[in-house]
C-alpha cells in the first residue's frame, strides 16, 4: 500500500512511530540557554500562516519521506538531493536532516538552518522523484 494518500495518519501505524521517535532531527545543543549565542541575531522576518492545504500537503510530505527511508535505507540510500534554485548546487539532506525541516515547516513556516553535508557520497542520496518513483515501484510489485 502507497502512503501517498494526505489523508494517511502515520500515528496509527507502529512502524512509522518507531521512525518518528528515532529521527526527530537535530537538537539545538543551547535550547533553553540563557547565553544562547543566537540571542545576539535579529529577529526573522515573519512569516506568512501556513493554510490547511499546506499542512496537509507537508504531513504528507513527511509520511512520504518516511516509507522512502525505511523502502531505501537497505539499499544504502542515505537521504534526498535537491537541485537548489538559488544557487545553482546540489544539496543533501539525511533522512533525519530532511524530517527535520518539514516537522519544522509544520511547526513555524520555516526550515532551520544547517551546515551542508561534510564530503557526501552523491550516488548515496537519490531524488525526491527518484524515491517515489521506487517506492511506487514496490508497491506495484506487491499488489
Amino acid at each position: 500500500m502507497s502512503h501517498h494518500d494526505p489523508s494517511w495518519d502515520s500515528t496509527s501505524d507502529p512502524q512509522w512511530n518507531h521512525l518518528w521517535l528515532q529521527h526527530t532531527g537535530p537538537l539545538d545543543p543551547f535550547l533553553d540557554d540563557p547565553n544562547d549565542p543566537s540571542s545576539l541575531l535579529d529577529d526573522l522576518d515573519p512569516v506568512e500562516p501556513l493554510t490547511d492545504v499546506d499542512r496537509r500537503e507537508i504531513a504528507a510530505d513527511l509520511a512520504e519521506l518516511e516509507e522512502f527511508e525505511v523502502a531505501l535505507m537497505p539499499h544504502a540510500i542515505l537521504g534526498i538531493v535537491v537541485d537548489c534554485g538559488d544557487c545553482g548546487e546540489q544539496h543533501f539532506f539525511s533522512w533525519a536532516l530532511m524530517a527535520a525541516n518539514l516537522r519544522s515547516l509544520l511547526g513555524d513556516g520555516r526550515t532551520g538552518m544547517h551546515e551542508p553535508a561534510a564530503e557526501p557520497t552523491p550516488e548515496a542520496y537519490v531524488s525526491w522523484d527518484y524515491a517515489r518513483g521506487f517506492t511506487d515501484a514496490l508497491a506495484a510489485h506487491r499488489s
